[in-house]
């Protein structure tokens, strides 16, 4: 049994512990938000938090998150997080979302970076693009996507 701690809550699976997190979220727990969508860390459509920042959970196996606190897109946005409502709010302001498939790790990977930059640091066009390059939107909403982190930035301050 390998005890999780995911969107507050404390979940005992009995799973094999190479398991990748991506199945136990979707699979085991019905959290299906998180997308599966390369399999090789590639894409980025199954960001989640590990502890704040941002992973990919089709490589990470359960063994090593175990103890520690996974935040996925069902929870990243709710409970008066200041930096997920910015984000929630600046991505429907610029209708980022075409067919909405790599969304939910797009918002995730957004909400990583926004929270480690300096209080009231506003990014660049290159320090957003650089942040959200490891995720990949097939329908191509890139200048909507930093327009909306841009967005989001400036809402925080």
């Amino acid at each position: 049994m390998i005890t999780l701690h995911i969107n507050g809550q404390e979940h005992r699976l009995d799973l094999p512990p190479d398991t990748p997190l991506l199945w136990a979220l979707r699979d085991t727990l019905g959290l299906t938000g998180t997308k599966f969508g390369c399999g090789a860390a590639l894409c980025g459509a199954c960001t989640v938090h590990l502890d704040g920042e941002a992973i990919r959970s089709c490589v990470t196996p359960i063994s090593a998150v175990e103890g520690r606190k996974v935040t996925t897109i069902e929870a990243a946005t709710e409970g008066g997080d200041r930096i997920g409502a910015a984000v929630r709010d600046a991505w429907v302001r610029h209708d980022v979302a075409q067919c909405g498939y790599c969304q939910s790790g797009q918002i995730m990977s957004a909400m990583a970076f926004l929270k480690s930059l300096p209080k009231g640091k506003q990014p660049t066009a290159a320090e957003i693009d650089a942040a959200m390059a490891g995720n990949l939107c097939r329908c191509g909403t890139y200048s909507r996507i930093r327009a909306a982190v841009a967005d989001a930035a400036r809402a925080l301050v």
